[in-house]
């Protein structure tokens, strides 16, 4: 009999799948100069900008890397730097119209994804599911889950 997998890895296969599938539907509509760690970092990036430190934070990787990935992106017009309006020595990542787009494709796509997800699982497990991983997040991220 095959062990079984423990959670953890379960949740990063389905997260794996999902982010795979959006890459390559970015790469067959024009967006294709994104790689998987600059679009971790990218997907960090609140509408109204965000720190380049909250981004390091977010993406769980150091301020160098994601400076550095902030960098790539911003070289490919995804994003740009602006100053911070509530701290002018500070700085704001911002999607540009390009960042914008392509993260709405994303999220599409991701949304399309969860749709084929439920209709394998079923709505009332999806629903499940759903619930079962926003009060874990609301565990492991009381701060951004509201609690």
């Amino acid at each position: 009999m095959a062990e079984e997998l423990n959670v953890g890895l379960l949740m990063q296969i389905a997260a794996r799948a999902m982010e795979q599938r959006v890459l390559a539907a970015l790469a067959a509509s024009g967006f294709g100069d994104i790689t998987v760690a600059q679009a971790r970092v990218v997907a960090q990036v609140d509408r109204d900008g965000t720190r380049l430190t909250t981004l390091a934070e977010r993406a769980q990787v150091t301020k160098q890397t994601a400076g550095f990935l902030v960098d790539q992106v911003e070289r490919g017009g995804y994003v740009e730097r602006v100053p911070d309006p509530s701290d002018r020595r500070a700085r704001l990542v911002l999607l540009t119209a390009r960042g914008r787009a392509a993260a709405d494709f994303g999220n599409a796509v991701a949304a399309e994804v969860e749709r084929e997800w439920a209709a394998h699982l079923g709505a009332a497990d999806m629903r499940g599911l759903r619930a079962a991983l926003t009060r874990l997040r609301a565990l492991i991220e009381p701060e951004a889950a509201g609690g």
